[in-house]
């Protein structure tokens, strides 16, 4: 699942210039106060699903493939098939274990999945502030806000992640991220979502 060079790098040039396109504007109170309703509707939601593209990029090493992404509450599954390969891993867990198959004979158990991933790939994922991130909400904890015209979230700044939302699928209530773009330093994670699934 490594990938590397100009692919990647020409991905993230698109969804930078793509993201520049429009102004980013800061929160009042009013667009705040929509926000924060937003937030709670999609947190009365906590079972849901997702059909994507996701790559991830970083100094040593990356990989992308299509992600089938499952959520109930504090429990998910993560299905990421590399069609290069042909190779096919899971990630599952919840707040205290965490099951990785598909890459070595035996599954591979731990008990935060963003060290595992770093661990045994390479990979930079913030894992359990994706879950909040990919639905365009904060996660618990501090977190910069810049809005879109239209009052949704544009850019999302929380625990050294920089989140670009680039594109919404707006046929969803509330409407939901289609194209995100996460980064911290050399590290990068692109989520391209194709359907979104309610439970």
């Amino acid at each position: 699942m490594r990938m590397r060079g100009r692919g990647f790098g020409l991905i993230v040039l698109l969804a930078l210039v793509a993201g520049c396109a429009a102004p980013l504007l800061r929160p009042d109170a009013a667009t705040l106060q929509v926000h924060e309703q937003r937030e709670r509707a999609i947190a009365a939601q906590p079972a849901w699903g997702l059909n994507g593209r996701l790559a991830v990029a970083g100094p040593d090493e990356g990989g992308s493939g299509s992600l089938t992404w499952t959520q109930d509450g504090a429990n998910y599954r993560f299905s990421l098939n590399a069609p290069v390969t042909g190779k096919t891993w899971i990630l599952s867990g919840d707040a205290q274990r965490v099951q990785l198959d598909g890459l070595r004979p035996q599954a591979v158990l731990g008990t935060d999945a963003a060290t595992l991933l770093e661990r045994e790939l390479g990979w930079q994922v913030p894992v359990s502030e994706l879950a909040a991130w990919v639905r365009g909400v904060r996660a618990p904890g501090r977190a910069d806000l810049l809005f879109r015209a239209d009052g949704l979230p544009a850019e999302l700044v929380q625990a050294g992640w920089k989140v670009q939302y680039l594109d919404y699928d707006l046929s969803q209530e509330p409407p939901l991220p289609r194209r995100i773009f996460a980064s911290r330093g050399e590290y990068k994670v692109r989520l391209v979502v194709q359907r979104w699934n309610r439970q």
